[in-house]
């Protein structure tokens, strides 16, 4: 299951930088995972200070 950026995000690019696929990038208004390459991995949770990826 592909997991999405909230509007929790703060843009700070921890997710991006840990990303085991590089799957996710600075969108216009926080970041931004795609969903076509997300593998569910839950990295992105893990590293994030303010909980911004959540399961889709």
């Amino acid at each position: 299951m592909a997991y999405k950026i909230t509007d929790k995000c703060i843009s700070c690019g921890a997710c991006a930088a840990e990303c085991p696929v590089g799957c996710i990038s600075q969108g216009d208004e926080r970041f931004e995972i795609d969903a076509s390459a997300c593998i569910g991995c839950g990295t992105c949770a893990g590293v994030c200070p303010t909980g911004a990826p959540e399961e889709e």
